[in-house]
C-alpha cells in the first residue's frame, strides 16, 4: 500500500470507531466497505476488520473502565451468554450467502433505529431492576443469538447488543454503550477475531493503521459518550443504525 492509502485507512478507522464508541456499535459502517474497496476479498476483509475492532474495544475500555457503574456480575453474565454464540457464528459464516445475510441485517438494523426514534423515553432513564429468573433466561438467550450474529455478520451487531440492553434490561444508553464497548468490542470481537484468523488469513500489513485508528477512536468516542447525556447518545445511536442498515441493504442489492 502507498502512504496515502495507509493515511486513508487510519482516518476512516478513527472516524468510524469514534462514532461506534458513541453509539454502541457500527464501526463497520465505513471501515469494512473501505477494505473491500481497496482490494481485499470479502473473507480477508472480514478477518482484518474483526481484528481491528478489538482495538476499538481496548481504547473504549481504557476510558469506560474507570466508570463505577459497571456491574461485574452482569458483565460476566453478558460474556457467558454471548461468547459461545460468537464462536458458533464464526464457524457458520462461510455457509451464509453474503447478500442474504446483509439485507436481513440491514432491515433489522433500520428497524431498531426507527423503533428507538419513535420511543421517546427509551434508554433515557435507568429503569433496570431485579429481574425474575425467566426474564434473565430470555435475556441471556437473546445475548446468545446476538453473539451468533456478531461472529457471522460483518457490521452493526454491536448496535443490536446496545439496543437489547436498553430494551430488555432497561439500561440507559450511556451505560448500555459502556457494556457493549467493553464486552462486545474487546471480548466478543476478540474471540471472534481469533477464531476467524485461524481459518482466514488477515491482511497483516494493513492492520497497524487500522489498529491505531480504532484504539484512538474508541477512547475518544468513549470519552464523548461519558460527557454527553443519554438523549445525545440516543440520537447518535438512531442515526448510526439507520445509516448502517441502509448501507448494508445497498451493498446486498449491488452484489445480488
Amino acid at each position: 500500500m502507498t502512504l496515502i492509502e495507509h493515511i486513508l485507512l487510519l482516518t476512516v478507522s478513527f472516524i468510524s470507531n469514534t462514532l461506534s464508541a458513541m453509539a454502541g456499535g457500527g464501526a463497520g459502517l465505513l471501515q469494512f466497505p473501505i477494505l473491500i474497496f481497496l482490494g481485499l476479498g470479502f473473507s480477508t476483509a472480514l478477518s482484518t476488520h474483526k481484528i481491528a475492532t478489538v482495538a476499538l474495544g481496548f481504547g473504549a475500555t481504557l476510558k469506560h473502565g474507570k466508570n463505577k457503574n459497571i456491574d461485574f456480575k452482569f458483565a460476566a453474565f453478558i460474556l457467558a451468554c454471548g461468547l459461545p454464540g460468537v464462536v458458533i457464528g464464526v464457524k457458520v459464516v462461510v455457509h451464509i450467502p453474503e447478500a442474504v445475510g446483509e439485507i436481513i441485517l440491514g432491515i433489522l438494523t433500520i428497524s431498531i433505529g426507527l423503533y428507538s426514534l419513535n420511543s421517546k423515553e427509551l434508554g433515557i432513564t435507568n429503569k433496570h431492576k431485579n429481574m425474575q429468573l425467566w426474564e434473565h433466561l430470555l435475556g441471556g438467550a437473546g445475548l446468545f443469538l446476538l453473539g451468533i450474529f456478531n461472529g457471522s455478520l460483518t457490521s452493526g451487531t454491536g448496535l443490536f447488543v446496545t439496543f437489547w440492553l436498553v430494551r430488555w434490561f432497561k439500561l440507559p444508553f450511556k451505560q448500555a454503550t459502556a457494556y457493549t464497548m467493553i464486552l462486545v468490542g474487546l471480548f466478543w470481537n476478540g474471540s471472534g477475531a481469533f477464531t476467524l484468523a485461524l481459518n482466514v488469513t488477515p491482511q497483516w500489513n494493513w492492520l497497524p493503521a487500522l489498529l491505531i485508528g480504532s484504539a484512538i477512536g474508541g477512547y475518544i468516542g468513549a470519552h464523548l459518550a461519558q460527557r454527553f447525556g443519554n438523549k445525545v447518545i440516543k440520537k447518535v445511536f438512531e442515526v448510526i443504525t439507520v445509516c448502517v442498515g441502509l448501507l448494508l441493504c445497498i451493498t446486498a442489492y449491488n452484489s445480488w
